[in-house]
Parts: structure tokens; C-alpha cells; sequence
């Protein structure tokens, strides 16, 4: 019986090419016209997007990739791609691809990288460690759609996601701690997930109780009090209510309740970005010294660490 070659794709959501105005605003319009993201009537959505988001939100969206941008590109693009390679040399025989639900590499891209690579297993890993309807299930829309055309189907493994797997966990935790033994155990330690509109969660997307496992994981493994941690949800968007408590409102409530030392993790996140190097590393940090507080300390995403690849090598692994 012959055996099956096995690949993995990798996918994440994607960013501009460049950070410059058109750039950011042709990625937008692909983020934001996918009904998993943006669920509003077209008949309402398309003139309000077009008409108004993208020409006001693009020149401002992109001063702030200006910002964060790093000598090798979009940090989001810098760290995927080390996190592939990285993957690539440790399976050894596996194809990685990278894949972006919006903009380049495109899912496209990587699917016809692996098949060209005479794949007949794909193992599919969206970076997204909690599910959501907005992440893991666009990915899921899209490769379905782009098999639809094929005549020849691969053997396809899909990870809906490890909010609570223990090697994501416990890397987690010991970036939490290598944090505490440089700058101090913090008051408040704040664990920011991205936010969804609360709308999404009552019609069945179980994002926000897959957050909440992974935070109660990850305080039993810090074995810290539970008092000393709090969750909240960031990078709102749009009037209509979303996941609470907000991020940027618990910010400012503590600076203003005598908090002085508040270090930041946003364990959703795979990889830094716009919304961890921008939102929580700058914005949300003049908030709380703003408020009164005194000492700010944001702690990077898993990128490429060793422990976070090796989570990825576990995740993928039960399929070979």
C-alpha cells in the first residue's frame, strides 16, 4: 500500500504588502468583504465600505504599520515566515506552506505549492490558538472553495485549534515568567484576546469560552491567584456591541484604581502585528500611565520561539 506524502499549511490572516495608503486600503477591502468577518447586508455594507472606510481608515491604518514595521517587512509576514521555516527544518520531510486568508501568500498559493509538491495528506494549522467563526472558519471557507474546482482531492487534516493543548500552554507560561524575573511580578497581569462582536457568540461561535479555557489553563500553570489576572478583548470595530470587558476601558479603570504595574500578553495573537505592537504595546500603554499608572511592560507573542515551533511539531505530528 503506498504511503501518503504529507505537507502542512500554515495560515494565518494576512497583511498589506507595503504600509503605505493603497496597500493597506487593497488589503482592507478583501478583509473586510468577507461575510465571516462582516456579516451585514451587502446593500448596506458596500457603499459604507467603499465610500467611507476605505478612503478615511487606509491613510490612518497605514501611519501606524509605518510604525511597527520592521526592515524585513510587515512584522506579521516577518514572524509567519520563521515560524515556517522554522517548522520546515524540524518535520524534516514534511512540506510547509504559508498561507494567508488576505493578501500574499494567499491560501491559493500555498495549496498549489503543496500539491505541486506531490502532497496527498495536507495538514491544515490556522494560527488562531481559540476558535472563531471570523478566523478559523474563513480559512475552512476558502480551502473548501478552492478544492471545489480541483478533480483530484487530497486527504485533507483540519486542527480547528489548541486553546488548551499543554505545549501551548506551558509556553505561554514560561514566556509569562521570563517576564516576571525581568521587570518584576506585576500587580495585574491583563490577558487581551481580539474581540468579536458579542452578536457572534450568541448565535453559536464558542470563541469567547475557548479564551476563557485558555486563560484558566494558563493561570494553573503560572499558579498565580486568579484575583491577579484579568481578561479582556481588544481592536473593536464598528458601534455594535462586542466581547466585554474592552481592553483599552480596563486600561484606564486601572490606572484610575491605583494600579502601579500591569504587564500585557495577548495569548490569542501567534504572532506580533499591528494589534500587539501598535494597540497594546503603544496605545494601550499611554492609557494606563495616563490613568495613573506607573510601570508598563507588554510580553511578545511566541513568534518563532523554540517552544512555540515545538507546539506546532506536536500539533502536526499526530497525523503522520
Amino acid at each position: 500500500m503506498r504511503q501518503e506524502k504529507m505537507g502542512v499549511l500554515l495560515a494565518n490572516l494576512g497583511t498589506p504588502d507595503a504600509p503605505t495608503a493603497s496597500a493597506v486600503k487593497r488589503y482592507l477591502r478583501q478583509f473586510l468583504s468577507d461575510r465571516r468577518v462582516v456579516d451585514t447586508s451587502r446593500l448596506l455594507w458596500w457603499p459604507l465600505l467603499r465610500g467611507v472606510i476605505l478612503p478615511l481608515r487606509s491613510p490612518r491604518v497605514a501611519k501606524l504599520y509605518h510604525s511597527v514595521w520592521m526592515a524585513e517587512g510587515s512584522p506579521l509576514m516577518v514572524y509567519s515566515r520563521r515560524q515556517q521555516q522554522a517548522l520546515a527544518r524540524q518535520l524534516k520531510d514534511m512540506p510547509v506552506a504559508l498561507g494567508m486568508s488576505y493578501g500574499q501568500p494567499s491560501l491559493a498559493s500555498a495549496l498549489d505549492e503543496l500539491l505541486d509538491a506531490g502532497v496527498d495528506h495536507i495538514v491544515v494549522l490556522p494560527l488562531y490558538p481559540q476558535y472563531s467563526c471570523s478566523t478559523v472558519a474563513a480559512v475552512w471557507d476558502e480551502l473548501a472553495r478552492l478544492l471545489a474546482t480541483r478533480r483530484r482531492l487530497p486527504s485533507v487534516s483540519f486542527i480547528r485549534d489548541y486553546a488548551d493543548h499543554p505545549a501551548y500552554i506551558q509556553a505561554l507560561a514560561a514566556s509569562a515568567r521570563r517576564a516576571f524575573e525581568q521587570h518584576g511580578e506585576p500587580d495585574m497581569l491583563l490577558l487581551s484576546y481580539h474581540g468579536i462582536p458579542q452578536r457572534y457568540v450568541d448565535e453559536g461561535d464558542d470563541y469567547a469560552q475557548r479564551c476563557r479555557t485558555t486563560t484558566r489553563e494558563l493561570v494553573s500553570a503560572l499558579g498565580i491567584s486568579p484575583d491577579k489576572v484579568m481578561m479582556t478583548f481588544q481592536s473593536r470595530f464598528g458601534r455594535e456591541p462586542w466581547l466585554t470587558p474592552y481592553t483599552d476601558e480596563t486600561m484606564k479603570m486601572l490606572g484610575e484604581k491605583g494600579v502601579k504595574h500591569v504587564q500585557v500578553m495577548c495569548p490569542g495573537f501567534a504572532a506580533d502585528c499591528l494589534e500587539t505592537l501598535e494597540e497594546i504595546a503603544v496605545q494601550n500603554r499611554e492609557f494606563f500611565l495616563e490613568a495613573g499608572g506607573e510601570k508598563y511592560e507588554y510580553i511578545p507573542a511566541l513568534n518563532d520561539e523554540e517552544a512555540h515551533i515545538g507546539m506546532m511539531e506536536a500539533l502536526v505530528g499526530r497525523y503522520r
